[in-house]
């Protein structure tokens, strides 16, 4: 990711982890994230709660510890980052989807 992508990453990162211990875990993610401007959401393929839960499972706790680490975290973003070609557009969805 570039710059201003990984900037935003971050940001998401820093905010959802609310007890500063350098994982998400994921009754933080459950507190903060915005389903309901999820594209399939949107487009009435999925309820907020289907995206919720699909949303978790995608980060694949690679260690198994019931948290997302920051490495985690870039690499599910990295992926999405691959797949939207403006970083305005990209910068965006993060803004929107963490209330950032």
């Amino acid at each position: 990711m570039n710059k201003a992508r990984q900037d935003i990453v971050d940001q998401a990162f820093a905010k959802i982890d609310a007890n500063k211990n350098g994982f998400i875990e994921m009754n933080e993610v459950k507190m903060v994230y915005n389903a309901r401007l999820h594209p399939k959401v949107q487009e009435g393929k999925m309820t907020e709660e289907e995206v919720c839960i699909e949303f978790l499972h995608d980060f694949a706790d690679a260690n198994s510890d019931g948290k997302i680490s920051k490495q985690e975290w870039d690499d599910h973003y990295a992926a999405i980052s691959s797949l939207i070609e403006e970083d305005a557009m990209f910068v965006g969805i993060m803004k929107e989807i963490w209330a950032l």
